[in-house]
C-alpha cells in the first residue's frame, strides 16, 4: 500500500470510519430505462423472461459504460442466474400485462466491488468517475454564413435527435434562449472567448464547453458529401484542444442522418478520451491526509455530501473535527492526478498548502489558489 499524495495523519481522537459504499455511488452502477417486451405461454412466464432479459441487458451497458470501445471483445457474455449475482436491486416502471404479453421498463443497480473484481480478473481496463457535465455550442457553416442559435442550425438540429448516451460523459446541449443568446454569440463562440463560455458552463451548471464546428463539402475526386467537423474544449483550468472529423456521406444517407452520425462520432471522442485519462490500472489503495477548513457543522456536511459521489473514495475516515477544520484520511484507487480530477468532478478543489493537502468547494478558493 502507498501512501500519496501526503502523509496518514495519526490520530488524535477515536477515528470514525465513513466506509463508502456502492449506494453512493448508485449513479455510475445503475442503469435505468431497460424496455422489455416479452411475449410467452403465459404472463408470469413472460414476466419472468422479461426481467432476466431486462438485467442481462442492463448488465452489458454496463460494462460499455465503464470500459473502452477498444475492450469490448473481451468482455464477458453472461446470462440469467449469473448476471443476478451482480444485481444489488432493480424497480419496474410502466408495467403493462395481459394474458401472454409483459411489458416495462428497468432501473437495475448493481453491486460495485464484484463488477470491479470481474473486470479486473479479465484484465479489462475500467474507469468509473463520471465528468460533470460538457456544455456543447454547435456551429453550422453554410454559404450564408455560421449559425448558432438560429433554428436554421441543422447541426445543433443533429444533436437533439441523437441518443443520449449512458456513458460517464454527460453532454448538455444549451436551450438557446434569449439568456443563452445575451451571454455567446457565434463571433465569441468561434474565437474562443474562454471568459464568456465559461459563463455560459456555469449557468447549466457544466465543466467545460465543447465549440464543434460543422460545415458541408465534397469528397475530393467524388461527387459525394461529407462533414468536416473541427471540435475545440474550453477549460477554466487548461489550454484549449482541438480534434478534428471527416466523415463521407454514406450511399442513401440523408444529410441530416450524416450529421446526427458525425455529432455521435463527436460524443463518443469525448467519451473514450475521458475514460483514458481516468482508468484504473492497478488494484493498490493510496491514502492522503487531508485538511477541510469550515465555518461550521454545514460546511463539513456539503463537503462529506460531495465525496460520497467520488466513486474512487473507498473509505473516509474522520480524524479530528474542530469548529474550524475536519482533518480525514482518504483512501482511494488510482493515482493522485485522478483523484484530484474526480474531486474536481464533484465540485471540490485539492490544493497542497505548506506541505499539506487542503480541500476547498470549487467556489471557496483562497485567491490565487487553483
Amino acid at each position: 500500500m502507498r501512501v500519496a499524495p501526503g502523509m496518514l495523519i495519526s490520530s488524535m481522537v477515536g477515528v470514525v470510519l465513513m466506509c463508502v459504499s456502492g449506494a453512493a455511488f448508485a449513479n455510475v452502477f445503475e442503469i435505468k430505462g431497460v424496455p422489455v417486451d416479452v411475449t410467452a405461454e403465459t404472463a408470469t412466464k413472460a414476466r419472468e423472461s422479461a426481467l432476466a432479459r431486462g438485467q442481462d441487458e442492463a448488465f452489458r451497458r454496463l460494462l460499455e459504460r465503464l470500459t473502452l470501445v477498444e475492450d469490448r471483445e473481451r468482455l464477458p457474455e453472461l446470462g440469467g442466474e449469473d448476471v443476478t449475482t451482480f444485481v444489488s436491486d432493480f424497480s419496474v416502471l410502466g408495467e403493462k400485462t395481459s394474458a401472454v404479453r409483459y411489458l416495462a421498463k428497468l432501473n437495475v443497480r448493481f453491486k460495485p466491488a464484484p463488477i470491479r473484481q470481474l473486470l479486473r480478473s479479465m484484465g479489462v481496463r475500467f474507469a468509473e468517475t463520471q465528468s460533470k457535465p460538457i456544455l456543447v455550442l454547435p456551429i453550422y457553416q453554410t454559404a450564408r454564413g455560421s449559425a448558432l442559435w438560429e433554428d436554421s442550425n441543422d447541426w445543433r438540429n443533429a444533436w437533439n435527435l441523437r441518443r443520449a448516451s449512458e456513458g460517464l460523459v454527460e453532454l448538455a446541449l444549451p436551450l438557446g434562449d434569449l439568456a443563452d443568446i445575451s451571454a455567446v454569440n457565434v463571433e465569441q463562440a468561434v474565437r474562443g472567448d474562454v471568459e464568456r463560455l465559461t459563463g455560459l458552463a456555469v449557468r447549466y451548471n457544466a465543466g467545460d464547453t465543447i465549440v464543434a464546428f460543422a460545415r458541408l463539402g465534397l469528397e475530393a475526386g467524388a461527387v459525394q458529401r461529407r462533414v468536416d467537423v473541427s471540435v475545440t474544449r474550453f477549460s477554466a483550468h487548461r489550454e484549449p484542444e482541438t480534434d478534428l472529423i471527416a466523415m463521407p456521406q454514406l450511399a442513401d444517407e440523408s444529410q441530416e442522418a450524416l450529421l446526427v452520425r458525425a455529432a455521435d462520432e463527436v460524443a463518443r471522442r469525448l467519451e473514450e478520451n475521458w475514460k483514458r485519462e481516468n482508468l484504473l490500472t492497478h488494484d493498490g489503495q493510496g491514502i492522503s491526509a487531508v485538511t477541510v477548513p469550515i465555518t461550521g457543522l454545514k460546511d463539513w456536511l456539503d463537503v462529506k455530501r460531495r465525496l460520497a459521489k467520488v466513486s474512487v473514495i473507498r473509505q473516509l475516515e474522520i480524524v479530528l473535527l474542530s469548529l474550524d477544520e475536519v482533518r480525514i484520511n482518504l483512501h482511494y484507487v488510482g493515482a493522485p492526478e485522478q483523484l484530484q480530477t474526480a474531486l474536481g468532478q464533484a465540485d471540490l478543489a485539492l490544493v497542497r498548502e505548506d506541505q499539506e493537502w487542503v480541500l476547498y468547494p470549487a467556489g471557496g478558493l483562497p485567491p490565487g489558489k487553483s
